[in-house]
């Protein structure tokens, strides 16, 4: 009875001592996973890192291109007499709408159809 006792102790020191030896060599290799990882992961920082600098040093040599400064551009408005087509025939002051729109009656009594008036906007030319 007392073999039997001693050999189930002995099999579960054996038992006990082969699962410490197993978390030991799973810790292990866990470690040198982490390890391999980590190298790995400085590797492709390290490359990212270089290629940065090579990008930032070309974005360092080109130059910046100045916006070109857009100058407001001042426009004064008419009345503008305009057949069927789309083509203007009389351009009258703004305040002139009156007489803008006795041309365009006119112009649509003939026999050359349908005339109108428009607003236009054209630049100040500064002379």
């Amino acid at each position: 009875m007392a073999k039997k006792i001693a050999k189930k102790k002995a099999a579960k020191k054996t038992t006990k001592a082969a699962k410490k030896t197993t978390k030991t060599v799973k810790k292990a290799v866990k470690k040198t996973a982490k390890k391999k990882a980590v190298k790995k992961v400085t590797k492709k920082k390290a490359a990212t890192k270089k290629a940065a600098k090579k990008v930032a040093k070309k974005a360092a040599k080109k130059r910046a291109t100045r916006k070109k400064v857009v100058k407001d551009v001042r426009l004064k408005a008419y009345w503008g007499v305009f057949n069927s087509g789309l083509k203007r025939l009389a351009v009258f002051e703004y305040a002139d709408k009156r007489a803008a729109e006795k041309k365009a009656k006119e112009l649509s009594s003939g026999p050359k159809g349908n005339h109108f008036i428009q607003l236009v906007k054209e630049p100040i030319t500064e002379a």
